[in-house]
């Protein structure tokens, strides 16, 4: 027993895993910058709950980051490409988000509606293509290291979690008693986490190669840059058995979770509760329940395979989801709230785990990038744009009723998981 405990603290604790939180920080703490922190202030700042849905739609760059995963898999960065080619693309993003969230600081939302929808937005796309970035790093740096791959996803998980909190968690316990201007300026001090990772740690080792095209006309290069950044990668996954049922997959299955998502932070002030009460329990607490539910999810993953393991937790995070109708029936019930967000997000995190790995063992180490953006794109395409019509389905029907309908959603997802374990695709 003492040999195992021993055995896993040396996996997770070694120089690659650690960096895998730094990154996982870094890809992670933009997120609720514009999602739930913002529509906190959204609120605040007097917007109507259909406007924050819709407001949603501004991370719509996470839905399609795979229309330009092909640049950063294939372009060099003049100067920075010396660096390697995943991190002199993660340190320009992490410039610009940088200067991006800065920007944003720097809106009235009350007044300036268009400038807080395109410095948000700007946010948004410099998350998203460090998230390309970031998860080709991540899945190249254990791809001769298959046995390591869940508990890379596990950390770097972690560290994503650890971002969370400190745009949520922390922006919110800073909200008290800043403004939210100051607070988003605060914020943007997260990138410097990831622009020190990503100096101090190496490039993965690939056979990669730029294509430059020698001596060829102009449109026979861009011919052969589209048919190796564009063409292939998606050829190559369409040659999986049963790959429609797998997009469909990935598509539904975390709706559920993503479904109710836009209208947490309102409906936790409708209850009653405080900013620092949402920060302690639903951000700090619920977070810690969440960064064990990924670790956890690691060690299930291990123990059942991929498809047992996401079913089960498909099943797990569909019932804890229905249990917020329950907080709605009961108000400002705290000790209640924390139960439920315990659970919540325990199974979120497990199913984040096994959703990931599950992911990054679909993509062919040739087009890393380009497919893992494809395939969680379309993840982000129902968070951020089906996702949108919450906010008019919460002012239609009461809050039990509207968490009733976001756990069935899990349904299709469940079913799904069952179809292909059957055929282990």
């Amino acid at each position: 027993m003492i040999n195992k405990l021993q055995n896993i603290w040396k996996i997770y604790t070694n120089r690659t895993m650690l960096a895998m939180i730094m990154l996982g920080f870094a890809s992670g703490y933009p997120f609720l910058l514009v999602f739930s922190t913002l529509s906190l202030w959204l609120k605040d700042a007097g917007w109507t709950y259909a406007a924050i849905g819709a407001f949603s739609l501004v991370k719509i760059p996470y839905a399609f980051k795979w229309l330009w995963s092909p640049l950063l898999d294939n372009l060099k960065l003049p100067v920075l490409w010396r660096l390697g080619r995943r991190r002199s693309w993660a340190l320009f993003m992490q410039v610009l988000l940088l200067f991006f969230i800065i920007a944003l600081a720097g809106v009235n939302p009350a007044e300036e509606h268009f400038l807080m929808w395109g410095w948000a937005f700007a946010v948004s796309f410099a998350s998203a293509s460090l998230d390309i970035v970031l998860d080709a790093y991540r899945v190249e740096t254990f791809q001769h290291r298959e046995e390591e791959q869940a508990s890379g996803v596990a950390v770097f998980v972690l560290g994503y979690r650890f971002g969370l909190i400190f745009s949520g968690a922390g922006a919110l316990w800073l909200a008290d008693f800043l403004t939210w201007n100051t607070v988003y300026f605060l914020m943007a001090a997260g990138s410097l986490v990831g622009l020190i990772t990503l100096l101090v740690v190496k490039e993965p080792e690939t056979n990669f190669k730029y294509n430059t095209g020698g001596d060829m006309p102009f449109i026979s290069r861009m011919k052969a840059f589209f048919a190796a950044a564009v063409k292939n990668p998606i050829v190559d996954f369409i040659k999986k058995p049963h790959w429609l049922m797998i997009v469909f997959l990935i598509f539904i299955y975390r709706m559920g979770d993503a479904y109710f998502a836009p209208m947490a932070f309102p409906f936790y002030d409708d209850m009653g509760f405080s900013k620092t009460e949402i920060a302690y329990v639903i951000k700090i607490y619920g977070m810690a329940a969440a960064v064990a539910g990924g670790l956890f999810g690691g060690i299930l993953l291990k123990k059942t395979g991929l498809y047992k393991g996401l079913y089960i937790c498909g099943i797990i995070q569909g019932l804890t989801t229905l249990l917020f109708s329950v907080q709605a029936l009961s108000g400002h019930n705290l000790w209640l709230l924390t139960g439920i967000i315990t659970l919540e997000n325990f199974s979120s995190g497990m199913a984040t785990t096994a959703f990931v790995a599950y992911l990054s063992s679909l993509c062919n180490v040739l087009y890393t990038a380009t497919q893992y953006a494809l395939l969680s794109s379309l993840m982000s395409f129902a968070r951020d744009v089906f996702a949108a019509t919450s906010g008019v389905l919460a002012e239609a029907v009461s809050w039990p009723v509207f968490f009733v309908v976001a756990a069935m959603f899990s349904l299709p997802g469940i079913y799904v998981v069952k179809w292909l374990w059957r055929r282990q695709v």
